[in-house]
């Protein structure tokens, strides 16, 4: 609360000066979605909980990473837990844990891939965006897979008229060591429109930091007599540990360009192409050990404790991505999409350092790498029924949207001995590979209904059929170089299929009132990873994946009401349910092999609350909060996780913001709060405050724009504002400051 009350003092202090009463009112105009229903509609005639973050919207904030556009929503959880560097970044919606039960899409491709189904947001730029549509609940009746909690949809822009922008910034830490030091930040697009129908847009954008110490190294076993600097802690159990040093500072970089091209042939008729190459990379500087002997040599190992474990190793990953889209109307206004996307993962690796690795000698390491292909294409029609059928009243008015869709999905990991773990490029032998494929056809129909004026019944049906194939694993002893007892696998294909109904009500009483609910079903298909991955580690234990799996499904319902109270203000409350059954659990079979397994059963229930007061068109105050009471019902691989709290879902979050526009001033702050949450499916994990925890956690980020000129302006960040000391497994960033110079012409 004193977080809370300091950001409004902060707030008032570069508000008040400026601010001035208008008696002129604003007028507000309704908000246009596509995601919810796949056709333009109105969000407050929207089937489901929706939300949308504009582009100007994310200028005011302090958005660096496209995920970040969407942390200050109620309902869902952001997990970015070491800022830039952070590969498992992830959005998760309503009380549905992970990235891969909630669907991503970029213009309408999936992004979510083949292998684990999560979805990897470096090198992906928000000045390239319009806005992001948050539809939340089930959406697996429109969008099939992954959308058990709801569809994250980032939209790209397209320029109407010539604009040249250009960014640059710097930004550090404000104590060295401890968040992202030495940040450059480089942003340049060209976009223009020639005549009345060809338009394009070419962007580039980079960004690298010196980083800050993330993994710190922390041993179970004291150090010897003789050696001082360590510092007794303790591990996320609660148990004794000892910290002994860091492994360097995380230092990243990332990248992406975009080429954007669309040809509109009549008012009705557009194509338009895609590209974009995305990469980042990351890696360690030299470790740091806090050990000194007696004549304070600084000490990287004893017995128990060696060198290799100062020492991670970096990683990168490259993607392509090709899309195609084509709208048109064909007789009697019947609206028709096709989509087509390639998605070609080209370099996705990592390495890990081997016993005997040390930081001036190299030494030996492995490096997993896990190239991915996906392809999706969707044709789509929407057909106005009263305009086919005059003669009968009863549909007039009704929207039948219905289409099909084809996805396919190819991932293939190698490991692969290094001679010298800092040269990934110095293999010799392959010590495991895995591999497997996917597709899926599907076709699916929504009926809107206008029952009333004022009321709206949306119906949908989805029925996907998935078949996995050319799965294999290989698994290399690497005492003998043979394969080890058992191996090579090959496994025979396997299909299955989903229904995914859904149900929503829409209705108005007054123009200032919105009711809604809805009930449906959604389901995911196993991954690659889940099907396939199957290795026997150094102490003999047998992890395997498994071929036979069927896909989680979850039956979720939701009642909401938003309301509009005096001018500018609105207020929403919604309640849901999620009943989730054939999760996939790991199941000890032996003492010496485990297998993932349809074992699960799962419930989350809980409120999201908004409320939102806009004075005139300058200030704007909003906040939110969610409650989610998560629960494993049934879990026959390990009983006694029943009872707990799913993993990966904190109990409260909540937001609360004020933003503030009046030219030539811009200013935005916001504060977050996430609760605790655990990766233990006992909950065992409940020690907080150190290395591997998820602590609880108020973030206040503070963001001033000022427009030098029309075409220039000057920004200034203050990110972690009252230094927030907290983990997220890694240690998180402290306070820091960032500075930008935009130019837009």
């Amino acid at each position: 609360m004193n977080y809370l009350l300091s950001s409004f003092i902060i707030m008032a202090l570069f508000v008040l000066p400026s601010f001035a009463w208008e008696k002129a009112k604003e007028e507000v105009l309704e908000e246009i979605v596509v995601t919810a229903t796949r056709t333009k509609k109105e969000v407050t005639l929207s089937p489901a909980s929706t939300a949308v973050v504009t582009r100007q919207e994310m200028e005011m904030k302090d958005v660096k990473t496209i995920d970040q556009a969407v942390s200050d929503i109620s309902g869902i959880m952001v997990r970015r837990g070491k800022g830039l560097m952070d590969t498992l970044s992830s959005i998760a919606l309503r009380g549905i844990p992970e990235q891969k039960r909630t669907l991503i899409l970029m213009d309408g491709m999936t992004f979510n891939n083949p292998y684990t189904g999560g979805v990897k947001f470096g090198g992906f730029y928000p000045e390239d965006l319009e806005r992001v549509e948050v539809v939340k609940g089930p959406f697996s009746s429109l969008y099939g897979g992954y959308a058990m909690g709801g569809v994250v949809n980032f939209i790209t822009r397209m320029p109407e008229k010539r604009e040249i922008i250009l960014k640059a910034g710097y930004g550090s830490g404000f104590e060295r060591g401890d968040a992202m030091d030495d940040l450059t930040r480089i942003y340049f697009s060209y976009g223009d429109k020639i005549g009345d129908n060809l338009s394009f847009l070419v962007s580039y954008g980079r960004q690298s930091t010196e980083g800050y110490p993330t993994d710190l190294n922390v041993t179970s076993r004291v150090p010897p007599s003789g050696i001082t600097g360590w510092k007794e802690t303790k591990d996320r159990y609660g148990k004794t540990a000892y910290l002994v040093g860091d492994k360097g500072d995380n230092t990243w970089w990332d990248d992406g360009i975009t080429i954007r091209t669309q040809y509109r042939f009549s008012s009705d008729t557009k194509l338009g192409f895609t590209f974009m190459r995305n990469r980042y990379g990351y890696d360690y500087d030299e470790p740091h050990t806090y050990l000194v002997d007696s004549s304070g040599r600084p000490v990287y190992s004893y017995s128990g404790l060696s060198e290799s474990s100062f020492l991670p190793g970096g990683g990168a990953r490259s993607q392509n991505s090709y899309g195609m889209n084509l709208e048109t109307v064909l007789f009697h206004d019947v609206a028709t999409k096709l989509n087509i996307t390639y998605l070609d993962t080209e370099k996705d690796w990592y390495v890990q350092t081997l016993s005997g690795a040390t930081w001036s000698r190299g030494g030996p390491g492995y490096v997993s790498s896990t190239p991915q292909e996906a392809v999706n294409s969707e044709l789509q029609f929407s057909l106005p029924l009263g305009q086919f059928f005059t003669d009968l009243p009863i549909l007039s008015g009704q929207i039948l949207t219905f289409g099909g869709s084809f996805r396919w999905g190819s991932a293939s990991t190698e490991e692969k001995t290094l001679n010298d773990w800092r040269d990934e490029d110095s293999t010799t032998n392959l010590r495991y590979n895995s591999k497997g494929r996917s597709k899926m056809w599907a076709v699916f129909v929504q009926d809107e209904i206008p029952i009333m004026k004022n009321l709206i019944a949306y119906v949908g049906f989805r029925y996907d059929w998935w078949e996995t194939y050319d799965g294999y694993v290989l698994d290399i002893d690497t005492t003998k170089w043979q394969p080890k007892p058992g191996y090579p696998k090959e496994y025979n294909s396997k299909s299955d299929s989903a229904i995914s109904p859904k149900f929503a009500l829409v209705y108005k009483p007054f123009e200032t009132t919105t009711l809604r609910g809805s009930v449906g079903k959604a389901f995911r298909a196993p991954t690659v990873y889940e099907l396939y991955r199957t290795w026997t580690s150094a102490s003999g234990i047998t992890y395997a994946g498994n071929p036979d799996l069927a896909p989680e499904i979850t039956v979720s319902w939701d009642i909401g009401i938003e309301q509009k109270l005096w001018e500018g203000a609105k207020v929403s409350l919604t309640y849901f349910e999620n009943h989730m059954e054939d999760l996939i659990y790991r199941q000890t079979v032996t003492p010496t092999y485990q297998r993932l397994s349809n074992v699960g059963k799962a419930e989350s229930r809980g409120i999201e609350c908004e409320v939102e007061q806009r004075i005139n068109k300058w200030l704007k105050f909003y906040g939110n909060f969610t409650y989610v009471d998560s629960e494993v019902k049934e879990n026959l691989a390990k009983p006694e996780t029943e009872g707990k709290r799913l993993t990966y879902v904190p109990r409260w979050m909540g937001n609360i913001g004020v933003q503030f526009e009046r030219a030539p001033f811009k200013a935005s702050i916001v504060g977050r709060y996430v609760g605790k949450w655990h990766t233990d499916d006992t909950n065992a994990d409940k020690y907080s405050g150190v290395y591997g925890s998820y602590d609880s956690h108020w973030v206040t980020d503070l963001k001033i724009s000022y427009d030098i000129t029309k075409w220039s302006t000057l920004s200034f960040v203050i990110d972690n504002l009252f230094d927030e000391d907290y983990y997220q497994y890694y240690k998180a960033p402290g306070r820091s400051w960032f500075a930008e110079v935009s130019i837009k012409f």
